[in-house]
C-alpha cells in the first residue's frame, strides 16, 4: 500500500507512462477518507485507473499543472474539502491567518475561486483535454448564484471555469461513469445522461423534460427572480423525483443540471470506506508540521452521509442530500479495529458520525424508494408523523465500540437533533450518551432562542431545546454526574432585528456565562438562508425577510452576545439604545449594562481583549445555583 504517485518519476517507477487521470487539489495530499479527494482518487484506482496527483499547485505558473503531462482521459479539478472563498475569509471579509488543509496550516497555497483558477489553468495548455470538476465549491456553484464576497450574482462556475462537465455532490456514482464512457470513447460533449452532473448544450430537447428555470441575466437583475429559481433548484435535489433542470446564458447557451445521482447502498459505502487509504498526510508534508486538519479526523469514524435535519444555513441538502446513508457497524468496527494498531492511537476515538450524528438512516422507510417529499420538511417546523426517530442501532454501534480492546473513550463531537432525541418515546439514547459518550460537556445547536428568527433558520422553537435541557439535566442529576450542555449561538441571521439579538443577550444572562464561540451569519453559497440575504425574500413563502445587512449592525448583535466584554460597551449601549431596550441599562439585576459615568465614555478596551468564561467557570455557575 502506498501514495498515489506525486511526481512523474513515481508515476514511472509504476511502469505507467501516461496517467488515465490527473486529480489537480487545493488542499494538501491527505490519503485519509475524510478527504473528498482519496476517496474520489481511491475509487478510480479500484476500478483500475491510473490516478497522478498535483496538491495545491502554483496557479501562477503553467508548468505547475504539467507534472505527468496530458492525462489518457482528463483533469479532474477540486477546491478540496473547503470552499475557497470560506476558507481563505472570515465574514467580515478578512483574510483568515491559517489554513487547516495546507501543510503547518500555511496561507496562499491556493487561490480564490480555485476551481475556476484551476480550470482556466489548465485550458492555456490543454486545450482539448476533458476537464471534470468536482468538490464542494462546484458542487454549491453549478448554477447560477449569489457570491457575497463580491455581492453579485455569478455564473455556473462550469462557464468560468472552461471545464466540460460538473460532477457535484459526493460524487462516487457519476464520477465512475463519466470514466467507463470517456474509456469506451465517447467524446465528453456527449456525457449528458450521468445522474449527479452538470453539462452545457447549445438547444434543448422536448423529450426531456427539462424544467427551464429563469434565465441567468433575469437572476441577475431581479432578486424575485432570483428566489424563485433558487427555491425550484432545492425541490429538485431528491435522486428519485427530481426533473433536469436548464438555465440560459444568451449566446452561451444552457447550462443544465441532471437529477442528483442516486444514494450510495451500505455495501457502497462500505466498499468506499473500506479502499486502502494510507490514512494520513503525504510524507513530504511532515518537515512543516503535517496537515493539521488531519488531527481532529484521523481517529474518527464516518458512519453517515446526508441530513434531513433541513437547517436554512446548510448546504448539505444541495451537496449530500436529504437520504441519510450509512456504513454498516462491521464496516465501522473494522476501521476501529485498524485505530487500534496505530501507535499515535491513545484509546480514543474522537467521533462517530456525520453531518448529524445519530441519523443511522433515512427519515421514513419510503425515501429509498420514493424520495423525499418537495414541500415539507421531515424535523421543521415540527416532527413530521412518518419520522422513524430510532437510535437503536446507533446504540448498539456505539457498545460495541466501546467494547473493542485499547479503546478508552468514544466520543460524539459531530453534533446531534436535540429534536430529534426528543422525538423519540424512549430516552435510551440520552442516557447512554450522557453516561459513555461526552467529557464534561454536551456542545449543541440551538442557534437563538426567538421563535421568528427559529423559523426562518429552520430549527426547532426554543421550547423544544427547553425541554431538551431538562431530560439533559436530570439524567445528569440521576447519574451523579456535572456535565453541562453549551450552545453554539448564530448572531444576524436574516429575520433576527435587535430586539431579537437583545431576546438571545437576555437568555446568555440568564445562563450565567458568556458564549465562548458566537458565529455571525456567513452567505455561503446554495443555502436557503443566503437566498434571504441576497433578496430580503424567505423562498419558500415568497415572504419579505429582515435582513441585518451593514457592518454595524452585524457588530451590534455579536457585542450582545458578549455584552460583558470591556471593548463591546459602546456597541451594546447603542444596540440597546436603538431596541428601544434602555430598561437594561443600570444597576439592576437583570441588566446588562451599567450607566455611563459622568464626564466618561464607552471606548474599546487599549488593553488585551478580555476572554470569555473559561470552561471551570460554567462550572462553578451551575454548581453555585444546584448545590452541586
Amino acid at each position: 500500500m502506498s501514495f498515489l504517485p506525486v511526481t512523474k518519476k513515481e508515476l514511472e517507477a509504476r511502469n505507467i507512462t501516461q496517467p488515465d487521470f490527473v486529480y489537480i487539489c487545493g488542499d494538501a495530499y491527505v490519503d485519509h477518507s475524510s478527504f473528498g479527494s482519496a476517496i474520489i482518487t481511491r475509487l478510480l484506482e479500484s476500478r483500475g485507473y491510473s490516478v497522478g496527483f498535483i496538491a495545491q499547485p502554483d496557479w501562477r505558473d503553467p508548468e505547475s499543472i504539467n507534472v505527468f503531462g496530458e492525462p489518457r482521459l482528463a483533469f479532474i479539478v477540486s477546491s478540496g474539502n473547503m470552499d475557497s472563498m470560506v476558507n481563505h475569509y472570515t465574514v467580515n471579509k478578512k483574510r483568515r491567518k491559517k489554513d487547516a488543509y495546507s501543510p503547518g496550516g500555511q496561507t496562499g497555497l491556493r487561490p480564490d475561486h480555485a476551481v475556476a483558477v484551476y480550470g482556466n489553468l489548465i485550458r492555456r495548455t490543454y486545450r482539448h483535454t476533458p476537464v471534470i470538476l468536482g468538490g464542494i465549491e462546484a458542487s454549491l456553484r453549478r448554477l447560477g448564484h449569489y457570491d457575497y464576497w463580491s455581492d453579485q450574482v455569478k455564473r455556473s462556475v462550469l462557464l468560468d471555469s472552461g471545464a466540460d462537465i460538473i460532477s457535484y455532490g459526493m460524487g462516487e456514482h457519476s464520477i465512475v461513469q463519466i470514466a467507463e464512457a470517456l474509456d469506451s470513447g465517447i467524446p465528453v460533449s456527449e456525457i449528458t445522461y450521468v445522474p449527479g452532473t452538470v453539462y452545457r448544450a447549445s438547444r434543448l430537447l422536448e423529450q426531456d423534460h427539462i424544467l427551464r428555470l429563469p434565465d441567468f441575466d433575469e437572476i441577475c437583475h431581479d432578486k424575485t427572480a432570483y428566489a424563485r429559481s433558487f427555491y425550484l433548484q432545492y425541490q429538485n435535489t431528491d435522486p428519485f423525483s427530481s426533473r433536469p433542470l436548464a438555465e440560459y446564458y444568451g449566446s452561451r447557451g444552457y447550462v443544465v443540471q441532471n437529477p442528483p445521482a442516486k444514494p450510495l447502498t451500505a455495501m457502497e459505502m462500505d466498499d468506499i470506506y473500506g479502499l486502502p487509504y494510507m490514512g494520513k498526510a503525504h510524507p513530504s508534508y511532515d518537515s512543516l508540521g503535517g496537515v493539521p486538519a488531519l488531527t481532529e479526523v484521523k481517529f474518527s469514524l464516518t458512519s453517515s452521509r446526508g441530513c434531513f435535519g433541513g437547517c436554512s444555513f446548510c448546504a448539505l441538502t444541495f451537496h449530500q442530500g436529504r437520504i441519510v446513508q450509512v456504513r454498516s457497524q462491521e464496516s465501522l468496527l473494522q476501521e476501529a479495529k485498524a485505530f487500534t494498531k496505530d501507535p499515535q492511537f491513545k484509546g480514543y476515538i474522537h467521533d462517530v458520525g456525520g453531518p448529524t450524528a445519530d441519523f443511522r438512516h433515512p427519515s421514513c422507510g419510503k425515501q429509498m424508494e420514493k424520495g423525499v417529499c418537495q414541500n415539507r420538511q421531515c424535523l421543521w417546523p415540527r416532527p413530521c408523523r412518518n419520522l422513524d426517530p430510532d437510535h437503536s442501532d446507533y446504540i448498539l454501534l456505539l457498545r460495541r465500540l466501546r467494547s473493542l480492546p485499547k479503546v478508552k473513550k468514544v466520543f460524539i463531537r459531530s453534533g446531534i437533533r436535540f429534536d430529534y432525541v426528543l422525538a423519540e418515546e424512549k430516552d435510551d439514547f440520552l442516557k447512554e450518551l450522557i453516561q459513555h459518550h461526552i467529557s464534561g460537556q454536551l456542545r449543541v445547536a440551538p442557534e437563538h432562542v426567538s421563535d421568528p428568527v427559529l423559523d426562518c433558520m429552520g430549527k426547532p422553537r426554543h421550547e423544544v431545546y427547553q425541554r431538551f435541557l431538562k431530560k439533559f439535566s436530570k439524567y445528569n442529576q440521576e447519574y451523579h454526574l456535572q456535565q453541562y450542555a453549551v450552545p453554539y449561538f448564530m448572531s444576524s441571521h436574516p429575520g433576527c432585528t435587535l430586539k431579537d439579538a437583545v431576546q438571545l443577550a437576555e437568555y446568555v444572562r440568564d445562563l450565567g456565562y458568556m458564549p465562548e464561540q458566537v458565529q455571525d451569519f456567513y452567505p455561503t453559497p446554495s443555502t436557503i438562508s443566503t437566498c434571504m440575504y441576497y433578496t430580503g425574500l424567505d423562498p419558500r413563502t415568497m415572504k419579505p425577510v429582515y435582513v441585518p445587512k451593514t457592518h454595524h449592525e452585524k457588530a451590534m448583535q455579536r457585542a450582545l452576545l458578549q455584552y460583558r466584554l470591556p471593548e463591546n460597551r459602546a456597541l451594546v449601549r447603542e444596540a440597546l439604545k436603538k431596541a428601544g431596550r434602555e430598561d437594561l441599562i443600570g444597576y439592576g439585576k437583570n441588566c446588562l449594562l451599567r450607566p455611563e459615568k459622568k464626564g466618561t465614555q464607552d471606548m474599546p478596551s487599549p488593553e488585551k481583549p478580555a476572554r470569555p468564561f473559561k470552561k471551570k467557570t460554567i462550572r462553578n455557575v451551575h454548581k453555585k445555583k444546584t448545590g452541586r
